[in-house]
């Protein structure tokens, strides 16, 4: 009892130093529109920390950024990054709202003294608070989002929100919910109960296997995408579980998923990733290639801090159709190196975030005025059409729902132009509009002809280094 006491006041006496070192050194940010011909600059120096570039990489991700180039660097007691950003159209940031937002939720008093990086940025948050958060994750099949809605429409849920991703056969949604009735969040005890046991009912199907399935109700508003990755990385990492709960993707453990990774790294259309140990820099070696799409830096950051590992340099170039992502890691509070088993771990997880949020099939768009109901009777009209929904983002702006689906047939095809009509003709052409996806294609090769080992990141690390110098935010490495 006294050891687990004294290691309690130590763990307050450290928390305490970070906090004074950083009201000490306040997080400085500056955005520069004036260094860069084609992009805007983002600068964040600041006391490190576990969990800094994750929260900053949040930051500029929410507010719907694209990040093209980034150098990190964090040796040391300081956290020193240069970000650059273009908006949604490709341009520099001119809006001085956009600007006064990255400032103001990077800057000081807002970075610095997170515990972590887990809630969504601005007003959301405030939301959030008054809404009941459902954590659903199981086995996918056609036409499962529609019945999950409507036993939601059923027990009188009004669905405000809701992330729903699949991969590898499995599904994992967030839903967010009100009382349809009373409006704020649904607060019984017994209505919640009911609501998990049903909708674990729905998830399991036909199986018997109580691991296919589980339902949970979050106790707080996490940020949707990180909790996202912990439920899959979790569900991966343990093989499924029904404990009426899901861990963080936190503790690296014991890893059960196989090497269903392995045919990536070649293979087209696949990433590409290396984990190698740096002995001689005393970091493990990270190396991403892959077709680029938003949010790619936000996935694997994401996975590198939930896995426990600290990114001490890092550079991202993210220009044209693929993207390059090299990371100098250590595993958090570990000097030693790590196993090739790490390693193996490191990379299926890599991959499976990077996969995961790759959206596959046509993409509807949905905009209309907002009521009980709708996404129940939405989702059904699909399953009706042979519709099956891989990836969704459900929001409400006001009044009005502004939701996304893809959608492909129910055996995985491309669905056909006469099924999307009829939908369309029977919810209605003006409120469901079809949005081609970009193309999607993937690397060609492993860099390196021959079979050769050459890192990925030999292309771009002399750039970088040079970048990074002479903006003074590394020493020289000769």
């Amino acid at each position: 009892m006294m050891a687990c006491g004294s290691r309690s006041r130590s763990n307050e006496m450290v928390d305490e130093f970070e906090k004074l070192v950083i009201r000490m050194n306040p997080p400085r940010v500056t955005v520069d529109n004036d260094s860069d011909m084609t992009a805007t600059l983002v600068k964040v120096d600041s006391a490190n920390k576990y969990g800094t570039l994750l929260e900053v990489v949040q930051v500029l991700t929410d507010l719907k950024l694209t990040i093209k180039r980034g150098y990190i660097s964090s040796d040391g007691e300081w956290f020193m990054d240069v970000f650059h950003v273009v908006d949604q159209d490709g341009n520099k940031l001119y809006d001085g709202q956009v600007i006064d937002r990255i400032e103001q939720s990077l800057g000081a008093g807002s970075l610095s003294f997170r515990a972590a990086p887990e809630r969504s940025v601005g007003v959301e948050a405030e939301a959030e608070e008054e809404q009941t958060t459902i954590e659903l994750i199981g086995r996918d099949r056609p036409g499962l989002l529609s019945e999950v809605f409507a036993v939601l429409t059923d027990l009188k849920c009004n669905i405000v929100a809701s992330e729903v991703w699949t991969h590898d056969a499995r599904v994992a949604a967030l839903v967010r919910v009100t009382d349809a009735d009373a409006g704020g969040a649904v607060a019984d005890p017994d209505r919640l109960d009911t609501v998990k046991r049903l909708l674990r009912h729905v998830l399991r199907g036909s199986s018997r296997d109580k691991k296919a399935a589980r339902a949970a109700i979050s106790a707080r508003a996490a940020h949707a995408q990180r909790r996202l990755h912990q439920m899959m990385h979790a569900d991966r990492r343990r093989g499924g579980g029904e404990d009426g709960g899901f861990d963080g993707a936190g503790d690296g453990g014991s890893d059960d998923d196989g090497d269903c990774g392995a045919a990536s790294r070649g293979g087209s259309g696949r990433p590409v990733v290396e984990v190698e140990d740096c002995a001689e820099r005393g970091y493990t070696l990270v190396n991403v290639r892959c077709r680029d799409r938003p949010k790619l830096l936000f996935d694997t950051v994401c996975t590198l801090t939930d896995m426990q590992y600290v990114v001490f340099h890092g550079t991202v170039i993210a220009e044209g159709s693929e993207a390059y992502q090299e990371y100098y890691i250590r595993h958090l509070g570990d000097s030693a190196g790590s196993s090739g088993e790490d390693r193996d771990r490191l990379r299926r997880a890599l991959e499976a975030a990077i996969e995961r949020r790759y959206t596959e099939g046509l993409r509807l768009e949905l905009c209309c005025e907002d009521r009980v109901g709708l996404l129940s009777d939405v989702t059904r009209i699909f399953r009706e059409h042979g519709l099956s929904v891989t990836h969704a983002e459900v929001e409400t702006r006001g009044a009005r729902a502004a939701n996304v689906f893809y959608v492909v047939d129910a055996s995985g095809q491309p669905v056909q132009g006469q099924a999307v009509e009829a939908v369309r003709a029977e919810i209605g052409e003006q409120v469901l509009s079809v949005r081609e996806p970009a193309d999607g294609g993937g690397p060609r090769s492993p860099v390196g002809a021959g079979g050769g080992r050459r890192s990925l990141g030999n292309m771009i690390r002399s750039r970088s280094e040079k970048f990074l110098y002479n903006l003074g935010l590394i020493r020289s490495c000769s």
